[in-house]
């Protein structure tokens, strides 16, 4: 299979350089056959990471368009929330067909870009081929690159990932924001943003130049397109001076400046700049009128970095404070978020609070799970405290720093 295998890999690189994303299911199938993979199928996740959706054009063995896979109550969606390869040797709900005889096996393969799982590849391989399980990891490897590549200028894609209309604000702040997840040897990111569809003022980033990673979050007043012109200000602004080699002071009072003379003081935004050195791990930052960040140490919470915050950007009033640093171990990670939630309120009206979304984060790291994962699943559950229906925008952003001695990502 090693011959057919590279050839398969190699055609399909090179036929991909001139597709769009809805040739991708096609080309797959093409390509992937002759090397022993029968009845290949795409995936991606959608925006809110509750189901998996196949790319148009793929069909069942009736002829009948695949249906959507949920996350939390299948084989597939086990493969997904693991980042694991799963073996079905049944059919599987929503599948093209199971697997013809004893002698074939469906496999569930996650497409990742590093910690971003981007959705799953289904194959039906041989029983007994043990390279095929190595094979199959490469062609998903593969398969995430053609997704990533193709999936910024389609508008398929973007419809394809959606359950639900979008506002204008959540479409411009979504657009603006990188992806949510990154790492690489020394640092995990992971970032979740709720109401996805109807995000109002919440914006988070982060960017790599050299050893320092750069990290900010947002929180812009009120839930309207005039919160999200804000936030917008406040990342643009923010990128702009970071990349002209501001400061973070600095950076933080042209925010400042730049919310006030659009909107004439009448419109603010709280948050957190923060640069972190990714060779020895420390951690500076200025608070303009936000949360103090949390670090998580070997399953605890060890720190609130709570400081005299300067105020909220977009009222001219100047600093108070100045640069404060706190020094990271090993395997720490820091926890940024906004206030909806520590404040997210049942209909009841039991708050959220720290000391749970504290001890949910806590329990899943002494369980194994990802970041990423982590992050999904606090999300499913502030949804579920208040019964589906948030009353402010949600944000999490997780940094776990791996150190220089480290050299493993976590999927």
């Amino acid at each position: 299979m090693r011959g057919k295998g590279e050839a398969m890999l190699g055609a399909l690189l090179d036929a991909s350089h001139l597709a769009a994303i809805e040739d991708l299911p096609a080309l797959l199938a093409l390509h992937a056959e002759p090397a022993g993979f029968s009845h290949a199928t795409i995936y991606v996740v959608d925006l809110q990471q509750q189901y998996l959706v196949p790319l148009p054009g793929q069909r069942d063995a009736a002829g009948e368009s695949l249906q959507a896979i949920r996350i939390d109550s299948t084989l597939a969606g086990r493969a997904y929330r693991n980042v694991e390869i799963v073996q079905a040797k049944h059919a599987v709900e929503g599948e093209p067909e199971p697997p013809p005889d004893e002698d074939r096996r469906r496999l569930w393969v996650p497409l990742l870009d590093g910690t971003e799982r981007i959705g799953m590849l289904a194959v039906t391989v041989s029983a007994g081929d043990e390279a095929a399980d190595l094979l199959v990891k490469q062609l998903a490897g593969l398969v995430s690159l053609m997704v990533i590549s193709k999936r910024s200028i389609s508008d398929t894609y973007a419809s394809l990932v959606r359950a639900e209309s979008m506002t204008l604000s959540a479409e411009v702040l979504w657009n603006l924001m990188p992806n949510s997840n990154f790492a690489n040897d020394k640092v995990v990111v992971s970032a979740a943003l709720e109401p996805a569809y109807d995000v109002g003022g919440d914006a988070f980033d982060f960017a790599i130049a050299g050893d320092t990673l750069h990290l900010s979050i947002f929180d812009a007043m009120g839930h309207d397109i005039s919160a999200g012109l804000t936030a917008t200000i406040a990342v643009g602004a923010c990128r702009n001076n970071r990349r002209r080699g501001t400061g973070l002071l600095a950076a933080s009072e042209a925010i400042d400046e730049a919310i006030a003379d659009q909107f004439g003081m009448t419109r603010f935004a709280t948050g957190i700049l923060a640069d972190l050195n990714l060779k020895t791990g420390e951690l500076t930052w200025v608070n303009r009128g936000h949360y103090p960040p949390l670090v998580i140490r070997r399953g605890r919470r060890v720190a609130i970095l709570e400081t005299v915050p300067s105020p909220p950007m977009g009222f001219r009033l100047g600093l108070s404070a100045g640069l404060e640093h706190y020094q990271l171990e090993p395997g720490d990670r820091l926890l940024f978020y906004t206030d909806g939630i520590v404040e997210a309120q049942s209909p009841e009206g039991e708050m959220f609070g720290l000391e749970r979304f504290t001890d949910f984060v806590v329990r899943r790291e002494t369980d194994g799970v990802s970041a990423p994962e982590t992050l999904r699943r606090l999300i499913q559950s502030i949804l579920a405290h208040q019964h589906g229906r948030l009353q402010d925008d949600a944000t999490v952003l997780s940094v776990e720093w791996r150190g220089e001695k480290e050299h493993r990502l976590t999927m």
